[in-house]
Protein backbone atom coordinates (compact mmCIF):
# COMPACT_ATOMS: atom_id res chain seq x y z
CA UNK A 1 0.00 0.00 0.00
CA UNK A 2 1.24 3.43 -1.07
CA UNK A 3 2.73 5.76 1.76
CA UNK A 4 1.67 9.08 -0.19
CA UNK A 5 -2.06 9.60 0.70
CA UNK A 6 -4.03 12.19 -1.29
CA UNK A 7 -8.27 12.25 -0.80
CA UNK A 8 -10.15 14.04 -3.47
CA UNK A 9 -13.14 13.33 -2.05
CA UNK A 10 -14.18 12.18 1.65
CA UNK A 11 -16.76 9.36 2.07
CA UNK A 12 -20.06 10.32 3.01
CA UNK A 13 -19.60 14.08 1.45
CA UNK A 14 -21.57 15.57 -1.84
CA UNK A 15 -20.22 17.91 -3.65
CA UNK A 16 -23.03 19.21 -6.38
CA UNK A 17 -22.46 18.77 -10.07
CA UNK A 18 -22.50 21.91 -12.21
CA UNK A 19 -23.48 19.90 -15.60
CA UNK A 20 -26.49 17.42 -13.53
CA UNK A 21 -28.05 20.70 -12.59
CA UNK A 22 -29.11 19.31 -9.56
CA UNK A 23 -29.14 21.28 -5.99
CA UNK A 24 -27.18 20.23 -3.53
CA UNK A 25 -29.93 19.50 -0.84
CA UNK A 26 -31.63 16.99 -3.47
CA UNK A 27 -28.06 15.20 -4.49
CA UNK A 28 -27.45 14.56 -1.15
CA UNK A 29 -30.81 12.62 -0.33
CA UNK A 30 -30.21 11.15 -4.02
CA UNK A 31 -26.83 9.70 -3.20
CA UNK A 32 -28.14 8.54 0.33
CA UNK A 33 -31.00 6.30 -1.38
CA UNK A 34 -28.48 4.90 -4.22
CA UNK A 35 -25.81 3.88 -1.38
CA UNK A 36 -28.66 2.08 0.23
CA UNK A 37 -29.45 0.23 -2.90
CA UNK A 38 -26.20 -0.40 -2.96
CA UNK A 39 -25.29 -1.70 -0.04
CA UNK A 40 -28.47 -3.81 -0.56
CA UNK A 41 -27.71 -4.53 -3.63
CA UNK A 42 -23.94 -6.40 -2.46
CA UNK A 43 -25.75 -8.22 0.51
CA UNK A 44 -28.26 -9.77 -2.12
CA UNK A 45 -25.20 -10.77 -4.64
CA UNK A 46 -22.99 -11.87 -2.03
CA UNK A 47 -26.03 -14.17 -0.89
CA UNK A 48 -26.79 -15.28 -4.59
CA UNK A 49 -23.27 -16.25 -4.44
CA UNK A 50 -23.36 -18.56 -1.57
CA UNK A 51 -26.28 -20.40 -2.94
CA UNK A 52 -24.79 -20.33 -6.09
CA UNK A 53 -21.61 -22.66 -4.53
CA UNK A 54 -23.68 -24.54 -2.24
CA UNK A 55 -26.69 -25.94 -4.23
CA UNK A 56 -27.41 -29.29 -4.10
CA UNK A 57 -30.26 -31.90 -5.64
CA UNK A 58 -31.74 -32.78 -8.09
CA UNK A 59 -32.40 -29.21 -9.80
CA UNK A 60 -29.06 -28.52 -8.91
CA UNK A 61 -28.13 -27.45 -12.45
CA UNK A 62 -31.07 -25.12 -13.03
CA UNK A 63 -31.03 -23.44 -9.76
CA UNK A 64 -27.25 -23.47 -10.10
CA UNK A 65 -26.97 -21.39 -13.82
CA UNK A 66 -30.38 -19.52 -12.10
CA UNK A 67 -28.51 -18.10 -9.24
CA UNK A 68 -25.14 -17.51 -10.94
CA UNK A 69 -27.01 -15.05 -13.60
CA UNK A 70 -28.95 -13.73 -10.86
CA UNK A 71 -26.12 -12.81 -9.07
CA UNK A 72 -24.34 -11.10 -11.83
CA UNK A 73 -27.47 -9.27 -12.54
CA UNK A 74 -27.01 -7.79 -8.94
CA UNK A 75 -23.08 -7.09 -9.61
CA UNK A 76 -24.23 -4.80 -12.28
CA UNK A 77 -27.07 -3.18 -10.72
CA UNK A 78 -24.21 -2.05 -8.19
CA UNK A 79 -22.36 -0.65 -10.64
CA UNK A 80 -24.87 0.98 -12.14
CA UNK A 81 -26.11 2.34 -8.48
CA UNK A 82 -22.53 3.62 -7.40
CA UNK A 83 -21.53 4.90 -10.97
CA UNK A 84 -24.82 6.58 -10.70
CA UNK A 85 -24.32 8.24 -7.12
CA UNK A 86 -20.44 9.60 -8.34
CA UNK A 87 -22.17 10.76 -11.35
CA UNK A 88 -24.42 12.99 -8.76
CA UNK A 89 -21.32 14.03 -6.72
CA UNK A 90 -21.24 11.33 -4.03
CA UNK A 91 -18.92 8.86 -2.77
CA UNK A 92 -20.12 5.52 -3.43
CA UNK A 93 -20.18 3.32 -0.36
CA UNK A 94 -17.18 0.62 -0.57
CA UNK A 95 -15.85 -2.30 1.69
CA UNK A 96 -17.97 -5.65 3.14
CA UNK A 97 -18.70 -4.37 6.25
CA UNK A 98 -19.73 -0.69 5.43
CA UNK A 99 -21.88 -2.24 3.21
CA UNK A 100 -23.31 -4.71 5.49
CA UNK A 101 -23.71 -2.37 8.04
CA UNK A 102 -25.54 0.15 5.58
CA UNK A 103 -28.34 -2.13 4.05
CA UNK A 104 -31.80 -2.40 4.94
CA UNK A 105 -31.25 -6.02 4.72
CA UNK A 106 -29.55 -8.79 6.18
CA UNK A 107 -27.91 -12.20 5.30
CA UNK A 108 -28.60 -15.05 6.26
CA UNK A 109 -26.17 -17.35 8.78
CA UNK A 110 -22.89 -18.41 7.42
CA UNK A 111 -24.42 -22.04 7.70
CA UNK A 112 -25.64 -24.25 4.75
CA UNK A 113 -29.07 -24.29 4.95
CA UNK A 114 -31.34 -26.84 2.60
CA UNK A 115 -32.17 -25.28 -1.03
CA UNK A 116 -36.15 -24.45 -0.24
CA UNK A 117 -34.48 -22.41 2.93
CA UNK A 118 -31.89 -20.96 0.99
CA UNK A 119 -34.47 -19.48 -2.21
CA UNK A 120 -37.27 -18.34 0.70
CA UNK A 121 -34.84 -16.54 2.29
CA UNK A 122 -33.74 -14.97 -0.94
CA UNK A 123 -37.26 -14.22 -2.03
CA UNK A 124 -37.70 -12.57 1.10
CA UNK A 125 -34.45 -10.40 0.47
CA UNK A 126 -35.37 -9.73 -2.83
CA UNK A 127 -39.17 -8.46 -1.55
CA UNK A 128 -37.35 -5.95 1.10
CA UNK A 129 -35.14 -4.52 -1.66
CA UNK A 130 -37.97 -4.50 -4.06
CA UNK A 131 -39.93 -2.24 -1.14
CA UNK A 132 -37.02 0.22 -0.61
CA UNK A 133 -36.48 0.58 -4.86
CA UNK A 134 -39.91 1.49 -5.30
CA UNK A 135 -39.48 4.01 -2.78
CA UNK A 136 -36.51 5.55 -4.12
CA UNK A 137 -37.97 5.74 -7.43
CA UNK A 138 -40.42 8.08 -6.35
CA UNK A 139 -37.80 10.07 -4.50
CA UNK A 140 -35.82 10.25 -7.82
CA UNK A 141 -39.19 11.45 -9.44
CA UNK A 142 -40.16 13.89 -6.44
CA UNK A 143 -36.83 15.19 -6.56
CA UNK A 144 -36.75 15.84 -10.47
CA UNK A 145 -34.33 13.10 -10.81
CA UNK A 146 -35.72 11.14 -13.91
CA UNK A 147 -32.51 9.76 -15.22
CA UNK A 148 -32.02 8.30 -11.29
CA UNK A 149 -36.15 7.25 -11.31
CA UNK A 150 -35.43 5.49 -14.83
CA UNK A 151 -32.62 3.64 -13.98
CA UNK A 152 -33.91 1.93 -10.90
CA UNK A 153 -36.87 1.55 -12.41
CA UNK A 154 -35.26 -1.09 -15.05
CA UNK A 155 -33.41 -2.24 -11.53
CA UNK A 156 -37.01 -2.89 -10.39
CA UNK A 157 -38.12 -5.35 -13.40
CA UNK A 158 -35.53 -7.21 -12.83
CA UNK A 159 -35.87 -7.47 -9.46
CA UNK A 160 -39.10 -8.47 -9.35
CA UNK A 161 -38.00 -11.16 -12.76
CA UNK A 162 -36.30 -12.70 -10.26
CA UNK A 163 -38.30 -13.01 -7.27
CA UNK A 164 -41.39 -14.07 -9.80
CA UNK A 165 -38.73 -16.89 -10.50
CA UNK A 166 -37.96 -17.35 -7.05
CA UNK A 167 -41.44 -17.96 -6.37
CA UNK A 168 -41.65 -20.56 -9.03
CA UNK A 169 -39.24 -22.58 -8.12
CA UNK A 170 -40.57 -22.89 -4.34
CA UNK A 171 -43.84 -23.82 -6.08
CA UNK A 172 -45.30 -27.59 -4.63
CA UNK A 173 -45.46 -29.12 -8.19
CA UNK A 174 -42.10 -30.94 -9.08
CA UNK A 175 -41.02 -34.26 -11.69
CA UNK A 176 -38.97 -35.43 -8.78
CA UNK A 177 -40.41 -38.01 -7.35
CA UNK A 178 -39.64 -39.01 -3.49
CA UNK A 179 -38.84 -42.46 -3.31
CA UNK A 180 -40.38 -42.85 0.46
CA UNK A 181 -43.87 -42.28 -0.85
CA UNK A 182 -43.97 -44.82 -3.79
Amino acid sequence: MSTQESVRQQAGTVEASEALRLDQEKTEQLVEALNTDLAATYVLYHQLKKHHWNVEGAEFRDLHLFLGDAAGDAEEAADELAERAQALGGVPLAGGKNLEENAPVSPEGDDVYDIRTSLRNDMEMYGDIIETVRDHVDLAEGLGDHATAEMLREQLVELEAHAHHLEHYLEDDTLVTDASTQ
